[in-house]
């Protein structure tokens, strides 16, 4: 799910209103189009698991660890976590 205008949450949970299931996602946001340059990236798997979270939707994800993970992962490619809800809970935004 790309997040174009910032929209990826709303789309998605529009998307389990209809019944659908299996969403893709990316930790820390990474990714992105390759068809149109400038596109935004993926929604992140943090914003998205802390949205179901609070929708009360068990998703067996670890909040924390994938927080960690996330900004494990944009550390080693030196790449700014695009995760709102990572930002928040480690403090780094």
């Amino acid at each position: 799910m790309h997040d174009t205008h910032g929209q990826a949450l709303a789309n998605i949970s529009a998307g389990i209103d209809y019944g659908i299931g299996v969403i893709d996602s990316a930790v820390a946001g990474l990714g992105g189009c390759p068809y149109a340059k400038g596109a935004s990236g993926n929604v992140a798997t943090e914003d998205m698991v802390y949205m179901l979270n609070g929708m009360g939707i068990e998703t067996g994800i670890d909040l924390d660890a994938l927080v960690a993970t996330g900004h494990c992962i944009c550390d080693q490619l030196e790449r700014a976590n695009q995760s709102r809800v990572g930002r928040a809970l480690s403090g780094k935004g």
